[in-house]
């Protein structure tokens, strides 16, 4: 049985060597704080003004605002910055705070559209950061797409000691 990170690196074709070389260096000492918010900003706007109705009805209940919050935060965080989201969320957990949303492989796609996007109009960003940035979030992306279909595929087996097996 393949492990999410080996599925999250079948589909998006991204080695996880190349999905983990922004450990190899500073990306956030490199670019600083504010590339890291004008990347989320430009990424939210491209997402909340979407042609696509079902892509952005996934975002719906979530304000512009705090999503960009979130995601620069978390970015900032895992490219080795403060633990700016872990102070204000918690365990970034992304599964688990991804659950609620449908994450597909076509919402993935879309949402990689809109990254791919937001780096190539970047001129803060050099090329190699954008590469292992990109890296990383396409491998990102369909681990939570391989987080979601373990948490469908769980729904739907019924649970033995629900169904009234004591020794389940």
């Amino acid at each position: 049985m393949q492990s999410l990170q080996q599925k999250a690196s079948e589909w998006s074709g991204v080695s996880m060597d190349d999905a983990f070389a922004i450990d190899d260096e500073n990306i956030y000492e490199k670019l600083g704080l504010q590339t890291f918010i004008d990347l989320s900003t430009n990424f939210y706007t491209r997402v909340y003004d979407d042609e696509e109705e079902w892509f952005r009805s996934i975002f719906a209940n979530s304000k512009k605002e705090d999503a960009i919050q979130n995601q620069y935060e978390f970015f900032v965080q895992r490219m080795g910055g403060p633990p700016l989201y872990s102070q204000r969320k918690g365990h970034p957990a992304l599964i688990g705070r991804h659950r609620p949303f449908p994450v597909t492989h076509r919402a993935a796609e879309r949402w990689l559209h809109h990254m791919q996007q937001a780096l190539d109009s970047s001129t803060d960003i050099d090329l190699d950061s954008k590469t292992k940035m990109l890296n990383f979030f396409k491998h990102t992306a369909f681990f939570l797409v391989a987080g979601d279909e373990l948490k469908n595929q769980n729904q739907r087996v019924p649970c033995k000691h629900a169904a009234g097996n004591p020794s389940a």
